[in-house]
């Protein structure tokens, strides 16, 4: 892919943003994560040149090459994909901006306990399984509330700023709306307690996040592909 082609993409991208945010509120910011596993180290940096800062990789072992592949850059990383707890370490070395997918007690637990061990923080969101789907990760949402603040007090390495959600994985609009609506009240339960982060939307339901209160969108294919 070639620059102009890139900046077309981006530009198509940024105003399908804009206009979902406009619909939902004049003041609401989103950000765009831009989920770079489907594209090369050239790509990164084109698009980083472009202006975009925060990219996300799905698996441990990309994301330490990634930031290494670019380590003269000052790119916002997250880590998306499921950790294994085999993996902790590794993602602690990486030290991602954000990890968007805590998905458990069991694994903040685990975390905390390497993080204590390499005197290091951090910063997390909670993963929801917000359509109780079998094959997706995450808390179950009447169990998120709870978990999320017993994260915060016995788990006090990683600081929690907030939920992510993947929407249900379906063709009917009501149903992914409404596994939006149920994390986003959630979200909004959980701000008294610090949580300022939003994490719903992909390439193909990124819109309907936005209009549901997503303010962070995960966006792949539609930038690389």
């Amino acid at each position: 892919m070639d620059r102009s082609q890139m900046q077309e993409k981006l530009d198509k991208l940024i105003w399908r943003v804009e206009e979902a945010r406009v619909r939902r509120s004049e003041h609401h910011i989103v950000k765009i994560v831009a989920v770079s596993k489907y594209t090369d180290i050239e790509n990164i940096r084109m698009l980083y040149d472009l202006g975009q800062r925060a990219f996300g990789e799905n698996k441990v072992q990309s994301l330490q090459e990634r930031i290494e592949a670019v380590d003269d850059l000052p790119v916002e990383w997250h880590f998306i994909g499921r950790l294994q707890k085999n993996k902790i370490n590794h993602l602690i070395r990486a030290n991602p901006f954000l990890m968007q997918s805590l998905d458990s007690l069991e694994l903040a637990d685990a975390l905390q306990k390497r993080l204590e061990t390499h005197n290091a923080n951090m910063e997390c969101l909670l993963q929801i399984n917000s359509a109780k789907e079998e094959t997706k990760a995450g808390v179950m949402p009447e169990e998120a509330e709870e978990i999320y603040l017993k994260v915060k007090e016995s788990c006090p390495n990683i600081t929690l700023r907030g939920v992510m959600t993947i929407g249900a994985h379906v063709e009917d609009q009501k149903v992914i709306k409404q596994s939006f609506e149920t994390t986003y009240s959630i979200f909004e339960k959980l701000k008294k307690h610090g949580a300022d982060i939003c994490s719903m939307g992909m390439s193909n339901d990124f819109e309907l996040a936005i209009e549901c209160g997503s303010n962070m969108v995960r966006i792949g294919s539609l930038i690389f592909k």
